[in-house]
């Protein structure tokens, strides 16, 4: 598992706080200290509990969000790998779809050359959870390859999800599942590809 930022209740608390606040002020400080004000907290607590600023709020809720998947993996006891990762993915917008403003505006710190590590370890975070909540018992090479084409499908999928309008993810989740069965035909091929490769070398193998 990838190690995780910073984690603490008071930390969450002001996750929960701030979010409503970050449609209209983004993920500022101004914003973070309105949010402790809010729940009763020390608003000049707000550098102490992210002195990172915006990206480090950002990271943090992209971590409670990976967290939250926790609670649907007892659910989807018996199910197939696939499906699980599915069911997964869908829980996860299902979840942000009322803080869909706010996924919007982190999107777009995270988009900022500066913050390409910090991106690239949440996803990585992201679909490392999924992988490991449904069940994935891959090591060596299947390992990496199994992340890092989730991470493709489910960068594609936040995208697409972030301009569906609908009320249920409909869109988004159709989405998702052409996305998924075209990469189970393409590994389908690969496999047959790779088979008959090895056929030809061994009758071509000398004596």
């Amino acid at each position: 598992m990838i190690a995780p930022p910073e984690r603490s209740p008071e930390r969450d608390a002001a996750l929960v706080a701030l979010l409503p606040r970050v449609p209209a002020q983004g993920w500022t400080f101004a914003a973070l200290r309105a949010a402790l004000t809010d729940i009763g907290a020390d608003p000049r607590d707000a550098e102490l509990l992210f002195p990172g600023g915006a990206v480090e709020m950002v990271e943090a809720y992209l971590d409670r969000a990976d967290r939250r998947l926790e609670e649907a993996a007892g659910e989807l006891v018996g199910l197939r790998l696939g499906v699980k990762v599915r069911a997964l993915v869908a829980r996860r917008f299902a979840e942000a779809r009322a803080d869909k403003a706010a996924v919007r505006r982190a999107v777009a710190i995270l988009a900022l050359p500066r913050n390409a590590a910090v991106a690239a370890r949440t996803l990585a975070r992201t679909v490392d959870t999924i992988w490991h909540l449904a069940g994935d018992t891959s090591a060596d090479f299947n390992w990496y390859t199994k992340r890092a084409t989730l991470a493709g499908i489910y960068t594609a999928t936040l995208l697409f999800w972030l301009r569906d309008a609908s009320e249920d993810d409909a869109p988004t989740l159709a989405f998702l599942d052409r996305r998924l069965a075209g990469h189970a035909r393409f590994g389908k091929l690969a496999r047959r590809v790779e088979g008959a490769f090895t056929r030809v070398s061994l009758l071509r193998r000398p004596a």
